[in-house]
């Protein structure tokens, strides 16, 4: 996990540890190989059982397996359930039997499945005679990474399960009818804010989904879009755990020869928010800040650097990872690799967003733009706040001014990118 992951676990454990404390319990940290771990706390408290929900990466399912073996072979309960996904991975196939690797025909087929509600949550829970030892969240230091960014990001982060809930009840009433719209716009508050509490498992999916096709049978008009949303990333997994080499390569092998070019001084100045496109840049610099993208600038940036700047999707694929407080790696691979159009149901490889035409559609007045760049009349307190979080070995300096000249033309960008595709299809 790289650095924002990290920190934002920190607080999702110690607010899942105060959860627990008020219904009676206790989280328990231990680390170390986790077969050890378990058959240690096993033997200190005499637990006849281990539940525990499924994991869907190639390295998860090998762990869990030998788990589970070894657990059974000694006379101990090991079961593992549903709970990150909505769908398991292998329930949701094509016609011939083979996984889906297009998502429309992936969405009709799961959506009208009924799934059971989630329990209500417990009340309380039952005290042990005596607490097995637990490690200190804070030596496990998750935070360190983040250095002096880590107050800055705080400012943003919502935390815990209450908020969640809170998060979601609030979206459905207030701001789900306009979602088909809103969800595109940057310089407005439309979206859900939901990804980082699905990524710390502090709501469920299943929830969600209940949720929203509750207001879906109301005739909320943005209900079925937010529910597709949701289950986009069920396809995500879904993919994962059928052809995990999308997590680390290039997933259509006939593009793993295209001529990206690796990590270079281009992909620098577009992580540090200086390639001067304001579009570019002002999402680049949100995710500083914020430790979030809205989703539209995710895929702005993400086709700038794979296509106007020529770099490799994993270049950029890294840096979220480093970044996002809802990191999601499934998620994280497959938008990076729809971008760059070598993904599953890709974005056609001709297909290159203007960032001047995006921000002229969905930031007409410039007010996202202004919330995070240098502007005339003075830096607002995001825009201040990216040169409070940056590392000091950028050398950022809030009064230089923004470059003046992008370190590539748009349309010189997208002719270079058109004709390198051109030239590799033959």
């Amino acid at each position: 996990m790289g650095a924002a992951p990290k920190w934002r676990l920190e607080r999702a454990l110690a607010s899942f540890s105060e959860r627990l404390q008020g219904v009676g319990s206790r989280l328990i940290l231990r680390s170390g190989d986790a077969l050890t771990v378990l058959q240690d706390l096993i033997q200190s408290t005499g637990a006849q059982a281990v539940h525990w929900s499924r994991q869907y990466t190639p390295q998860g399912i090998a762990r869990d397996k030998k788990i589970k073996a070894t657990l059974k072979a000694q006379g101990v309960q090991a079961a593992s359930f549903t709970g990150f996904v909505l769908f398991e991975p292998w329930t949701v196939q094509t016609g011939t039997g083979g996984p889906y690797k297009v998502f429309t025909p992936f969405w009709k087929k799961v959506r009208e499945r009924s799934l059971k509600a989630p329990l209500p949550a417990p009340e309380a829970l039952p005290t042990p005679v005596s607490w097995p030892e637990s490690e200190a969240l804070r030596t496990w230091r998750l935070a360190a990474d983040m250095n002096r960014g880590a107050q800055i990001i705080a400012k943003h982060a919502s935390i815990g399960e209450a908020r969640a809930l809170e998060r979601l009840h609030a979206f459905l009433s207030e701001r789900c009818a306009a979602y088909p719209t809103d969800r595109d716009r940057p310089d407005r508050n439309g979206t859900s804010g939901l990804a980082e509490h699905l990524s710390y498992g502090e709501i469920s999916a299943r929830t969600i989904w209940h949720a929203g096709r509750e207001v879906m049978g109301q005739g909320n008009p943005g209900a079925e879009t937010f529910v597709k949303e949701l289950v986009w990333r069920d396809f995500a997994w879904h993919l994962a755990f059928n052809t995990p080499e999308l997590l680390h390569d290039t997933w259509r092998p006939a593009w793993r020869d295209f001529p990206w070019r690796p990590d270079n001084a281009d992909a620098e100045k577009w992580r540090r928010g200086e390639t001067g496109e304001p579009m570019v840049d002002a999402a680049m610099r949100e995710l500083y800040v914020t430790g979030r993208m809205h989703n539209r600038a995710r895929m702005l940036v993400a086709s700038y650097l794979t296509k106007h700047l020529m770099t490799h999707w994993q270049v950029g694929a890294d840096w979220f990872a480093q970044c996002l407080v809802d990191w999601d790696p499934a998620s994280n691979a497959m938008g990076w690799q729809w971008a760059a159009g070598c993904g599953p149901d890709a974005s056609p490889y001709f297909r290159v967003f203007n960032p001047a035409g995006q921000a002229k559609k969905f930031d007409p007045k410039g007010e996202y733009q202004a919330r995070f760049l240098p502007m005339k009349d003075g830096l607002e307190q995001d825009a201040e706040d990216f040169y409070r979080a940056a590392p000091r070995s950028w050398g950022l300096d809030p009064a230089a001014p923004y470059p003046s000249e992008p370190i590539i033309a748009l349309k010189a960008g997208r002719l270079r990118a058109l004709e390198a595709y051109k030239a590799f299809k033959g």
